[in-house]
């Protein structure tokens, strides 16, 4: 169950209508997540403007949109956070496969050393942020331009924390209508 409460979707702001009608019925978890916003649908709606940009690399950023949303999907496992990883931001360039459970074995998966290394980045910065050290940043910048490393770094700091949000929110255990 839900620990805010719910909007009527016939109350639902346009915008966060907008997320709930053009969500199949099926996905109760992203019109669950409209209907919980709807207390500040101007927090979701400006925090998306930015957020949507940066991560589909619509012409910002120095990552490309599969490294992003690999290291997104891996926060998702970690997180336990069923919305995040339902959602296909970048189904052209990551296969649902690797979406679905390549992301939860890098070294397994067919990745390059980038993205093998990001994807551990990611798993280090969500369970032991601090064990990060000088090796480790070292290590990360083999593969990338200080500029890209520090990308990388906030979006996966994002990643960690939005989901972690829907996670404790419990929009995905919401009872789902029959």
């Amino acid at each position: 169950m839900s620990r805010i409460p719910l909007a009527e979707p016939e109350t639902l702001p346009p915008y966060l209508k907008q997320i709930h009608d053009g969500a199949t019925e099926e996905n109760w978890i992203a019109r669950n997540f409209a209907r919980a916003f709807a207390a500040n649908s101007e927090l979701v709606e400006t925090y998306q403007k930015f957020y949507l940009p940066w991560h589909t690399s619509a012409g910002v950023g120095l990552l490309d949109a599969r490294l992003k949303e690999l290291v997104r999907l891996r926060i998702a496992t970690l997180n336990g956070c069923k919305l995040c990883k339902t959602v296909r931001m970048a189904p052209a360039t990551v296969s649902e496969a690797e979406a679905a459970e390549g992301v939860d074995d890098a070294d397994a998966g067919n990745f390059t050393p980038r993205e093998r290394a990001a994807i551990h980045f990611a798993e280090r910065m969500a369970l032991d942020h601090h064990g990060i050290g000088d090796d480790d940043v070292a290590e990360m910048r083999r593969h990338f331009s200080d500029g890209e490393f520090l990308e990388l770094s906030m979006m996966t700091g994002q990643y960690i924390g939005f989901g972690r949000v829907l996670a404790m929110l419990q929009l995905e255990v919401a009872a789902c209508p029959i």
